[in-house]
């Protein structure tokens, strides 16, 4: 495993935000999970099909993550880099393309370095493209400081070289089927890099500002002890949810806003204070461990068959058709489509609300009403 600088481009919506978190968090181990592991993968995967594409040498990767969806996946990453590497050749006799490139921006924050998955340099346009193997949270290139971060360290190195006025930033999310695509001016980063990245770097690296919560807390190392994010969510407790009647508009508007974050934050601590106490001992104060409901499983599946069979019993098998996302892993997306596509339909979601910061279209009132009965009548 590579070093990990403390104000990573990766970790700089955080850091940007919360500029003592950077600090706060080397008090904490990385334990990594399972989606880290298998994004890791598929980055890997995607280096080498690229690799190939453009005709360098590589030698395929393995991993326990392998399946037909991570080779769907990767191969329209490849495909629209190569798209955009064509067409930066129409202005560009000889744009450059680095992939999984080494990125210094420590000219403007302390130590500060990143991975690009693939940039192209040329003549005017620098394009940065990033690979998202996740499917969990949509990321938009808007504002995105990964991103500019990015483009500020390939900017050291090729604005001498090629004659560059605008950044084209793209995060493609081939999982959720979004490709967010965002321009600046070079003029426009380096507005934000004196105005917005400097200022807020050098708090961050020596561990000053304030603590601010909000959804960069997601991946923070600290977020199932950090106070500030605590008391953010425990000044809902000090409303009285008696009936939401009681509550003002603006109230029940607050709490809608956070809901989701609340419970999302109640059910770390929870995991976090089970896992120290399984794992460490831990006691807490009004808790106890104790073994849950479980369900009663055969020792041993031919042999209950043999028995049962022995018997006089004979109908102990269930049949059932594989689900929609299986069966098109089997067939492929364009098989199954090909093959299935008319035999498949998508209901209406469940109404619900959702914050205006949400993709998807809003429902007239009339017609979620409409399905809401329609939903109470099924």
């Amino acid at each position: 495993m590579g070093r990990h600088a403390l104000l990573s481009a990766s970790s700089s919506k955080r850091w940007l935000n919360c500029t003592p978190s950077a600090r706060l968090e080397t008090q904490f181990s990385d334990t990594g999970s399972i989606y880290a592991a298998e994004g890791t993968a598929a980055h890997a995967l995607a280096e080498h099909k690229l690799k190939r594409a453009l005709k360098r040498r590589s030698r395929r990767p393995v991993s326990d993550y392998d399946c037909d969806e991570m080779e769907e996946c990767t191969d329209d990453y490849v495909s629209y880099i190569m798209e955009q590497v064509e067409e930066a050749k129409n202005s560009c006799a000889d744009p450059v393309v680095l992939i999984e490139q080494h990125l210094d921006y420590s000219r403007f924050v302390e130590g500060g370095f990143g991975t690009g998955d693939c940039l192209i340099v040329a003549d005017g346009m620098l394009t940065v493209v990033d690979f998202k193997y996740g499917k969990g949270v949509s990321v938009d290139a808007q504002c995105n400081p990964q991103m500019m971060l990015y483009a500020l360290g390939a900017m050291e190195l090729y604005d001498g070289i090629y004659d560059i006025e605008q950044v084209r930033m793209v995060i493609f999310q081939p999982r959720l089927e979004s490709v967010s695509i965002w321009e600046i001016s070079i003029q426009e980063l380096r507005t934000w890099v004196q105005e917005e990245l400097v200022p807020k770097a050098k708090l961050a690296a020596r561990g000053e500002g304030d603590f601010i919560p909000g959804d960069w807390c997601r991946f923070c190392k600290a977020r199932n002890q950090c106070r500030a994010r605590a008391e953010s969510f425990l000044k809902l407790a000090q409303m009285e949810f008696q009936l939401p009647a009681l509550l003002t508009e603006e109230e029940i508007a607050e709490v809608l806003l956070v809901a989701d974050d609340l419970a999302k934050w109640a059910a770390d601590v929870y995991a976090f204070a089970t896992d120290e106490a399984i794992t460490h001992g831990k006691q807490w104060n009004g808790f106890k461990l104790v073994e849950g409901r479980s369900n009663r499983k055969y020792t041993d599946e031919e042999q209950v068959a043999e028995a049962a069979k022995a018997a006089g019993y004979s109908d102990i098998y269930k049949k059932s058709l594989i689900g929609i996302t299986e069966m098109e892993k089997l067939l492929g997306k364009k098989k199954f489509a090909e093959i299935l596509g008319k035999l498949v339909y998508k209901p209406k979601g469940r109404i619900t609300l959702a914050a205006e910061s949400d993709r998807r279209e809003a429902i007239m009132t009339a017609t979620a009403e409409a399905d809401f009965k329609e939903e109470a009548r099924l």
